[in-house]
């Protein structure tokens, strides 16, 4: 499939009401231009993104995440709109998919569905209960395209028309370069519309054919509204394919998967749960409400209400509710509830007991805390890194360690316990009893 694609993200964005590109607004966890470059990729070697407004930042944030894009600058002062948009596009194969930057649902397989017509231009149509604003396509029964008729532009029969402009195209790469120079800015906006290359080939009796599509999968995103709609119908793909892969989701429509985790296996996840940055799920339960970030579970279970912050591994290991675990290893470990465990290694066996903390951070530096295999940590205890802790060791309730400790020792670091009878008498006062 020798097809170079042409990306318009070039816009202003002026309806997102923001400081922000609007094709940087995000979607399931990326950009929505990330989206689109992702899927493009799937089908061509050759992708151009034509950019104006800020485009400095979105080619920062692209160049994150792709390499061998080529960026194309438009000229917005004096080409306008956007057939003035692909006019810097050189396109390297002989057809040219045109796509839109703000199209965050579009998918590599629906861009296929262009390349089943042999037209020399095809063009995407949907049908639309209510077309009001949207410009009418007028085809035939064979969906062969006359003309393309703006809404304030149509006339009492093409106003009935529902097929509507997707603003989604394939030019033959020849017929594009050809007829480009020919645009004209004519109009009551003094923009150059890639809708007029329709007219022309019409004018050169060269056949243009619409394609029909699905509104959703091509909506494009204009507002924080529009943006709110998109985020829920990717996030039902998103959850839906995993569910067919056999994933188990309580109350899916509460749950929020962003578009680079992965779940492998037979695993659970219930209602609130927020799985981001690329977590990675093998044969695990996730319990209510509880956050994984890019961090790995295998073979465990966390939660309700637990937190796996970045750069955290859980193997084989059971978290419970209020556990906050972040850059650790964990590795057949127990930490039932209410403890903190930061930049740490806990091996087999080892049981953490309520309200532990791994005091990892000074104030200028973060230390390691490294605990080996069957180690009871009692209850309010307070590791404070760097710090290794061996084998078999006891650390008993309440104890702050500040010092490694060996293999099968007890630790413990308590104040003596005083008891005062009749205390309370002397300092309320009996009258108080």
């Amino acid at each position: 499939m020798r097809t170079s694609i042409a990306i318009m993200a070039a816009g202003f964005g002026t309806r997102m009401k923001s400081k922000k590109p609007k094709v940087l607004h995000e979607i399931s966890g990326f950009p929505m231009l990330h989206h689109i470059i992702k899927e493009a990729g799937k089908i061509s070697d050759d992708i151009h993104v034509i950019l104006h407004h800020q485009a400095d930042l979105i080619q920062q944030m692209m160049n994150v995440h792709f390499q061998n894009i080529t960026y194309v600058m438009q000229d917005h002062n004096n080409f306008p709109g956007t057939g003035g948009a692909i006019m810097g596009v050189i396109p390297k194969y002989e057809k040219v998919l045109v796509l839109n930057g703000d199209m965050p649902l579009l998918e590599a397989e629906d861009m296929k569905a262009f390349f089943k017509e042999d037209a020399k231009v095809v063009m995407s149509s949907f049908t639309c209960s209510d077309p009001t604003g949207y410009g009418r396509v007028i085809m035939d029964e064979t969906h062969k395209v006359s003309k393309i008729v703006e809404h304030k532009d149509a006339n009492s029969n093409e106003l009935k028309v529902k097929n509507v402009n997707a603003g989604v195209y394939l030019f033959n790469t020849e017929f594009l370069q050809q007829n480009l120079p020919k645009l004209s800015n004519n109009n009551s906006q003094k923009e150059y519309y890639i809708t007029d290359l329709v007219s022309i080939a019409n004018e050169q009796n060269i056949e243009v054919k619409a394609v029909d599509i699905d509104e959703e999968t091509f909506m494009g995103v204009n507002s924080k509204y529009h943006l709110s709609i998109a985020e829920i119908l990717m996030q039902n793909r998103i959850k839906k394919r995993f569910m067919e892969a056999g994933v188990a989701m309580r109350l899916p429509e509460t749950i929020y998967i962003e578009s680079d985790v992965v779940i492998e296996g037979e695993c659970v996840l219930e209602s609130g749960v927020s799985l981001i940055k690329g977590a990675k799920i093998i044969n695990s339960i996730v319990k209510t409400n509880s956050v994984v970030e890019d961090s790995m579970l295998k073979n465990s279970e966390i939660g309700p209400m637990a937190r796996i912050r970045p750069k955290s591994v859980l193997i084989d290991s059971k978290i419970g509710n209020f556990v906050e675990i972040k850059k650790s290893t964990l590795n057949g470990v127990k930490a039932g509830h209410l403890s903190y465990l930061g930049d740490s290694e806990i091996d087999t066996g080892t049981n953490i007991g309520c309200g532990t903390i791994t005091c990892n951070y000074d104030g200028k530096e973060k230390y390691k805390t490294i605990i080996g295999k069957n180690v009871f940590v009692g209850s309010d205890s307070q590791l404070v890194a760097p710090i290794t802790i061996e084998d078999d060791v006891i650390i008993a309730s309440g104890t702050t360690v500040t010092k490694s400790v060996k293999k099968g020792s007890l630790a413990i670091a308590r104040t003596k316990m005083k008891i005062l009878d009749g205390f309370f008498y002397k300092f309320f006062g009996k009258n108080n009893a």
